[in-house]
């Protein structure tokens, strides 16, 4: 038999990296959607083996708000904040399209704040202090000018307290993404399992899917935690990327191998942020608008990682978010000589 060679490529994949880098981001222009996301506004305390702060500005719905102003302005913030919580930060969200008429500031209490240790891996830490302070007193309201948003991102936070924003809104927005944590499977189960009845999208890591769903095989996970609601999930893998999983379909997006990575924290954040952000900038909900939109927000936390807190977030535009878009293209592109 004489052999015959054939070039294949991945057509689909580079139509959808070149289409998200080339169009959605050099037009420079944001959607006139509106995105809701609800969670914390905090003081973080990091070491890891690379460097350590003492207390820098974190919380999931700041480093969403930061990722996903990118691509779609206004976003929506609902948290609590105490005293102490910087109004030149609060600024440098306002001048980036980010309301926040639906942050409450208690003149009385600090704000929430977090102290963790990473070790060597960077994947797993150690919480050293958690103090709720504002936190125990949080009854995320909805302002009447956030009413009619058509994306909602429900950051970690207590399932009642996700479930009370949904139960708020008068019209059900078209996407509701929920992220969530092994704790609240813990110890709050029960309402965990109603909230996700209401979402459309689910983000968790590989081992809060193996703990919800009490299957080993992350697609025997997948198939058992959307049959609980979620038309959608996301199940995170740290440095090895990200499954996007829908009805019998799978997406692998890769993280993106860093030279220097200082802080994980807040990554998943700002990977939900530049997900929904993405998805609200083009209107598009199907499968394949995600497998973009998941391209994006492996992107965005691939900044998140380069510095402590959210500070790489607010040096980053529209030019640096094309160049690591393409990054992703060069990572995962090749060639392929099939001899038959």
């Amino acid at each position: 038999m004489i052999g015959v060679a054939l070039r294949k490529t991945q057509g689909n994949l580079n139509f959808i990296l070149y289409f998200c880098s080339v169009f959605y981001f050099k037009t420079n222009t944001f959607s006139t959607m509106s995105l809701i996301t609800v969670g914390t506004m905090a003081f973080d305390a990091i070491e890891t083996p690379f460097g350590k702060v003492d207390k820098i500005v974190g919380g999931s719905a700041t480093y969403v708000a930061y990722a996903a102003c990118n691509f779609i302005t206004p976003v929506q913030q609902i948290s609590i904040v105490g005293y102490d919580f910087p109004e030149a930060e609060m600024k440098s969200l306002q001048s980036r399209g980010v309301q926040t008429e639906g942050v409450e500031r208690v003149k009385d209490k600090k704000s929430f704040f977090w102290s963790g240790k990473y070790h060597i891996d960077m994947n797993t830490r150690d919480t050293l202090v958690t103090d709720l302070n504002v936190l125990e007193d949080f009854n995320p309201i909805v302002p009447d000018s956030y009413q009619g948003s058509e994306f909602l991102l429900l950051g970690n936070l207590m399932p009642k307290l996700q479930l009370s924003v949904i139960n708020q809104l008068k019209k059900r927005p078209r996407l509701i993404v929920m992220d969530t944590m092994n704790f609240w499977m813990d110890v709050a189960l029960d309402d965990l399992k109603v909230v996700l009845k209401k979402v459309d999208v689910l983000l968790v890591n590989d081992g809060e899917a193996r703990q919800l769903s009490g299957e080993v095989s992350l697609v025997k996970a997948a198939k058992a935690i959307m049959a609980m609601g979620p038309k959608y999930l996301i199940i995170k893998k740290g440095e090895h990327g990200a499954l996007l999983f829908h009805e019998n379909s799978v997406f692998f997006a890769p993280a993106l191998p860093l030279e220097e990575v200082f802080d994980p924290t807040g990554a998943g954040d700002t990977f939900a942020g530049g997900f929904t952000g993405y998805l609200a900038k083009v209107k598009d909900i199907s499968f394949d608008s995600m497998k973009t939109a998941i391209i994006v927000g492996s992107a965005m936390a691939s900044f998140c990682v380069e510095k402590f807190g959210p500070e790489r977030l607010k040096e980053i535009n529209a030019d640096d978010i094309t160049a690591r878009i393409n990054e992703f293209v060069q990572l995962v592109n090749f060639d392929i000589d099939l001899i038959g």
